[in-house]
């Protein structure tokens, strides 16, 4: 189901129809292919870095491409870019991203969270918790 609605997703972003103002289309390099694989995901600007979660922590199809080659293609709000991806699997720097997700986007990340299992009303520890479980990925821009 994952795989439609991603092929869905990378349909509508690359006919210029845009989609979310909180998604990027990633494109990574296959590990085992070599191919072109690409993924829309949701993002974060930090500090001037796209910065991406990945639910299905270090067994996501993506994070295992980059792990295997961070060099990547960004496309988002009209723009391209190649960028060098790094894996965070610190859970204090995840426990943060969740947070300020949290802050940015209260009732979207709420629901998200509570199907994660996490209370209505999550506080630091329940996100170190999940984090344990999880990845964020940096992407920096390259020049």
């Amino acid at each position: 189901m994952m795989r439609l609605l991603n092929r869905l997703a990378v349909k509508r972003l690359k006919s210029g129809k845009g989609g979310p103002k909180v998604v990027l289309l990633l494109t990574t390099t296959g590990r085992k292919s070599g191919l072109l694989r690409q993924t829309p995901l949701q993002f974060e600007v930090v500090d001037g870095e796209y910065v991406l979660g990945s639910a299905r922590g270090l067994e996501a199809d993506w994070v295992q491409n980059i792990l295997a080659c961070p060099q990547v293609m960004v496309e988002v709000g009209g723009r391209q870019f190649a960028a060098t991806a790094e894996v965070l699997t610190d859970a204090g720097k995840i426990a943060d991203f969740f947070m300020l997700r949290l802050q940015r986007h209260p009732l979207m990340m709420r629901m998200m969270y509570l199907m994660e299992g996490l209370p209505l009303n999550p506080v630091r520890a329940d996100f170190e918790k999940l984090a344990a479980s999880k990845v964020v990925v940096v992407l920096r821009l390259e020049e």
